[in-house]
């Protein structure tokens, strides 16, 4: 009965970030990579302390390829010149960490990286163009920053 239920508010939940994506500036769409790193992170570290070793792998190796796939993949170096070079260099530094924390199980090694990310999306977040006089950067439903720290 509940598998019903469950797979229809999965199902609406990917339409709902889908519509996000779609409706999302070029700015935005960087801040939900950072996001979701940050959260796959955070589900990493609660797996990790769980002892849940299927689920930290997956979640940490989401957050690598996002950083990897998404953040690093989306610098432009001809444009960015040496602060691009330098994410670039720190992204790669941040998924060589994260793959050794996974196997390692070193959950500080996921508290640096997190931080780290963090401090970007920070960065990211107060270079956002303004489309008016009103406007207000959205807020996440789910802050993965928060949860980190309580996880």
């Amino acid at each position: 009965m509940f598998g019903s239920i469950n797979r229809g508010a999965n199902a609406y939940a990917k339409v709902g970030v889908e519509t996000g994506v779609f409706a999302a500036s070029p700015h935005k769409l960087i801040t939900m990579l950072f996001d979701g790193a940050l959260m796959a992170m955070s589900m990493g570290k609660k797996y990790m302390a769980e002892g849940n070793i299927k689920q930290k792998g997956e979640s940490i190796t989401k957050a690598i390829l996002i950083i990897d796939n998404g953040l690093r993949a989306s610098l432009n170096k001809d444009v960015g010149g040496d602060m691009a070079l330098n994410l670039d260099a720190l992204y790669e530094y941040m998924s060589r960490r994260l793959f050794e924390a996974n196997v390692s199980n070193n959950p500080e090694i996921l508290t640096e990286i997190h931080g780290l990310l963090d401090g970007i999306r920070d960065a990211w977040q107060q270079i956002e163009p303004q489309v008016g006089a009103s406007a207000q950067p959205a807020q996440p439903a789910f802050d993965a920053r928060q949860s980190f720290a309580k996880a």
